[in-house]
């Protein structure tokens, strides 16, 4: 029955959901809420990587920290999720290079290490989708999805951008970004926006698996 809202949306095309399979790369504030989408949406089928614990600053937006400060994120988010696979380790350019890609049907995104993120862009843009900057901001509105090569207003993009026209990179991939600038300096966050851009993940991944692409 916890299903039957989202299988009046989406009929037939539920059925492809089962065996979509999902590898998410950091459960943070973006990626914790994604993977509560995917989970509750019935795209179960889901491994997600990440190597940190949770500590009190994590409770201003990352999904169930308050209830397993300290302890490791994915296995405290198994708990939560039954059925998913975890991998705990720390995500980083060498990892990307070394791991096999090829069992899972879409790579989603929601790391802030900027070599790491160049590296999956490089490895595997056909089935990635990923999160640019969504710190510092207060307005969900202003999130946009669309190609690498679209997103704008964002630093962090931009620099990714450049480093891989640097690498003579000229593929295509889905990126989720905001054009509102950025409101300080340091990392302040807010769950309006972090979490809008876990759900924008999860959508823009929901829609890939009814297209089967």
């Amino acid at each position: 029955m916890r299903d039957i809202r989202t299988k009046m949306l989406l009929g037939e095309d539920f059925d492809k959901l089962k065996d979509f399979k999902i590898l998410l790369l950091g459960v943070g504030g973006v990626g914790s809420f994604c993977l509560d989408c995917l989970y509750r949406s019935g795209l179960r089928n889901v491994t997600i990587v990440d190597f940190d614990t949770y500590d009190l600053s994590n409770q201003n937006r990352q999904m169930w920290s308050e209830l397993h400060e300290d302890e490791f994120k994915v296995e405290a988010l198994a708990s939560h999720y039954p059925g998913i696979e975890t991998i705990n380790v720390k995500i980083d350019k060498e990892w990307v290079e070394q791991f096999d890609f090829s069992p899972y049907d879409l790579i989603l995104d929601a790391i802030d290490d900027r070599e790491a993120k160049i590296a999956l862009a490089l490895k595997c843009h056909k089935k990635l989708i990923s999160s640019f900057g969504s710190a510092k901001r207060v307005d969900p509105t202003k999130i946009e999805m669309g190609s690498i090569w679209q997103s704008k207003g964002d630093r962090f993009g931009a620099r990714i951008r450049y480093e891989l026209r640097k690498r003579g990179f000229n593929k295509k991939y889905t990126v989720i970004y905001s054009t509102e600038e950025a409101k300080c300096k340091e990392k302040g966050s807010f769950m309006g926006v972090t979490a809008a851009f876990g759900l924008a993940m999860c959508s823009a991944a929901l829609q890939k698996a009814i297209r089967n692409e």
